[in-house]
């Protein structure tokens, strides 16, 4: 079993929200599972935020997908490769 995983971690997440959806727009058909947590809820919601994405297709999609979203100002994503061995 193989999974590849994008992580997203976002600062100033009120800013940069529209952008980062617009890229994960674009590339919606190679993501399979996407999880979105911040911290904080009503008054308190927290400025920061974490994406967590499972992605299928080709890795060169995966790897422009993670540099389009580090093109982002206060954004750092990262793509993580996970496997078992049978």
């Amino acid at each position: 079993m193989h999974k590849t995983l994008v992580l997203i971690l976002i600062g100033k997440r009120r800013e940069s929200a529209v952008r980062v959806q617009n890229i994960l727009t674009e590339s919606g058909c190679y993501i399979k599972t996407r999880l979105g947590v911040h911290d904080g809820v009503l008054t308190e919601c927290s400025d920061t935020g974490l994406i967590v994405l499972e992605v299928v297709g080709e890795k060169s999609v995966h790897e422009q997908l993670v540099k389009k979203l580090n093109g982002i100002a206060g954004v750092h994503a990262k793509m993580v490769e996970l496997s078992l061995n049978d």
